[in-house]
């Protein structure tokens, strides 16, 4: 340490503590360098400056040796408590230069110190007598009873000593002197980079000289890029905490722009930038994020298409495009037509993009060409199962031209005229059979199988098949309609579901077989007048008969046979009583009409 005149050397070695002091007065502050040295040689401690020396002799000292740090003006706050015998004050303030050690080279303490620095390393300050601390040239700065003074006007980072006298009529005692040392100003007037190379597209190396008559220690520059004619916001910037370097590597930037690129120098008080940059403009470099190739699919070719990469990184000069490893296409162009090409065929495809510093490929894409329907569908297998069951089966097409979505079945039967096709079964599974359930017995059936991929659907030719017959099904009530009192028309319809062919229709009149045949209507006759009859008709196939419901009618109506029979009681002078008995054969529903004349009859 280095207070009030005295240079004091402190050395501890196990539990043995040493101390020697050198007086020194103010025989230093003369503008001048001092050269000082601190020496242990075995048992001999020892402090000199320029002609003045002293020494201690300590037999109980340990051997020492240094394995931390060396710590010059000061110690960092976090390890003062493991000091506390130092007197730690705030830190030596001044110029320092040519520091040696033992062993080892010159130390230049800008460039080896690990914290930040706090004492001007490039030569000392000014000389002036104003700022020399002998005592006879020291400077009255206030004269009154306060016990405090701020003093105006003074030098950035310039080191002052202070002293106070206090005096009375008896006379006068003074302090130790106290330094002290102002703050760094802002830097002033920083100049443009001197130089700025390009490494490659994304990192420069720039070059600067040392900011002139800055009044403090600089601690750190800090570069700038702008984009030229682009916002005033730096793109990137790189800070250098080593003001001893003069060159700083820039990275973060794009290929093939135009930078603008400052210079700031900091201090403690601020940061000043270069009011002037150094305009660079970057090489251009592979392209980066090439897009892979699209391409809109038919059948038998590719219509190509790219888009310029994402970061060019230049002029793309060429294109380059394969397929399925082989180059096909060179050129400026974006768009590239490749014919010749099979059916859903899949194609590897992959993108070179090209500047003049070289190329960069995209990621490989699969591209295939378009579906087309199948170019064969063969018509399906049919088996009857049973009267109301058709089992389908079929083939895959030979030639699919694509990926199989689905297959579809189409049927239709002589009760349509086979004109109205109706799909009984739409379905993406892969199978290759279908049971048509629910079919109608004896009935002819015909049947198609579409199958279809993403390009549309082929269609079979048709397959017929008939199910099994049955026993016929809603066979109709006859209708029986008299038009003279001794015969019947009689008529009826094909059943509702014949399940089957007819081959004959019988017709019951009162329980017994009038007719059978194939027609769907008779005649009876020879029938009493208002008889009443019941008629019920059967159909049959040839798996069995179905007789309908029964229905009655009546012939119609004929005069009454024979006669009537009146017979008269007369029960007083005005009442007479009349009974009669009914034809032999009413032949129809009767009524009667009853007819008086007399001489004495009166209509009341």
């Amino acid at each position: 340490e280095l207070k009030s005149g005295i240079l004091s050397i402190f050395l501890k070695t196990g539990i043995v503590f040493t101390q020697v002091n050198l007086w020194l007065g103010l025989s230093y502050c003369d503008g001048k360098w001092n050269e000082v040295t601190v020496n242990k040689e075995g048992s001999v401690i020892s402090a000199s400056m320029n002609e003045l020396r002293e020494q201690a002799l300590e037999p109980r000292v340990q051997q020492l040796k240094v394995n931390s740090p060396i710590y010059i003006g000061g110690i960092p706050p976090e390890i003062q408590n493991l000091y506390k015998e130092l007197g730690l004050e705030q830190g030596f303030g001044g110029c320092m230069k040519d520091v040696k050690f033992t062993r080892g080279a010159v130390v230049n303490l800008a460039s080896v110190s690990s914290s930040a620095v706090r004492v001007n390393l490039d030569g000392c300050l000014s000389t002036d007598s104003a700022v020399n601390c002998r005592g006879n040239d020291s400077i009255l700065v206030y004269r009154g009873k306060e016990q405090s003074v701020y003093e105006r006007g003074l030098q950035p980072f310039t080191e002052y000593l202070y002293r106070v006298v206090a005096s009375n009529e008896g006379g006068s005692v003074a302090s130790a002197w106290t330094r002290v040392r102002t703050r760094e100003s802002v830097p002033q007037n920083v100049p443009s980079p001197s130089r700025v190379h390009s490494i490659n597209g994304y990192s420069i190396e720039v070059t600067w000289d040392k900011p002139a008559g800055v009044i403090g220690v600089i601690e750190k520059y800090i570069l700038k890029a702008y984009e030229a004619d682009g916002p005033n916001v730096p793109i990137t910037s790189a800070e250098l905490a080593d003001a001893g370097m003069l060159t700083g590597i820039l990275t973060g930037l794009h290929p093939f722009t135009n930078y603008a690129v400052t210079l700031t120098a900091c201090t403690l008080a601020g940061c000043t930038e270069s009011l002037h940059a150094l305009n660079i403009s970057t090489p251009q470099e592979a392209p980066k994020d090439v897009q892979s190739p699209t391409a809109i699919s038919f059948p038998t070719f590719l219509l190509m298409s790219w888009s310029p990469p994402k970061t060019p990184n230049g002029i793309i000069t060429q294109y380059t495009l394969y397929m399925n490893g082989i180059p096909i296409y060179s050129g400026n162009a974006t768009k590239y037509v490749v014919k010749d090409l099979a059916v859903f065929s899949p194609h590897q495809f992959l993108l070179t993009a090209c500047t003049l510093a070289g190329c960069t490929n995209s990621s490989q894409v699969t591209l295939f060409t378009s579906q087309l329907p199948p170019s064969h569908v063969d018509a399906p297998v049919l088996t009857v199962l049973d009267s109301r069951t058709i089992y389908v089966q079929w083939k895959e097409p030979v030639e699919v031209n694509g990926i199989l979505e689905r297959y579809i079945i189409y049927i239709t039967n002589n009760g349509q005229n086979f004109t109205k096709w109706n799909v009984i079964y739409n379905s993406t599974e892969p199978f290759l059979d279908f049971t048509i359930p629910q079919l109608s017995p004896g009935t002819e059936y015909l049947i198609k199988l579409a199958a279809c991929t993403g390009g549309g659907c082929s269609i079979s030719e048709t397959s017929t098949a008939i199910t099994d017959e049955s026993t016929p099904e809603g066979v109709p009530a006859p209708k029986a309609q008299s038009y003279s009192s001794d015969s019947f028309n009689i008529s009826w319809t094909k059943p509702e579901y014949p399940n089957g062919i007819i081959t004959n229709y019988g017709l019951y009149m009162d329980g017994v077989l009038l007719q059978n045949s194939s027609q769907l209507s008779c005649y009876a006759y020879g029938l009493a007048p208002w008889s009443l009859h019941s008629f019920r008709v059967q159909a049959c196939t040839a798996k069995g008969c179905a007789l309908g419901p029964l229905v009655e009618a009546r012939t119609m109506e004929a005069s009454p046979e024979g006669k009537v029979d009146v017979f008269t009681t007369v029960d007083g002078s005005k009442d007479a009583q009349l009974k009669w008995l009914a034809p032999n054969k009413p032949n129809g529903k009767l009524t009667y009409t009853v007819f008086l004349a007399g001489l004495f009859y009166a209509d009341q």
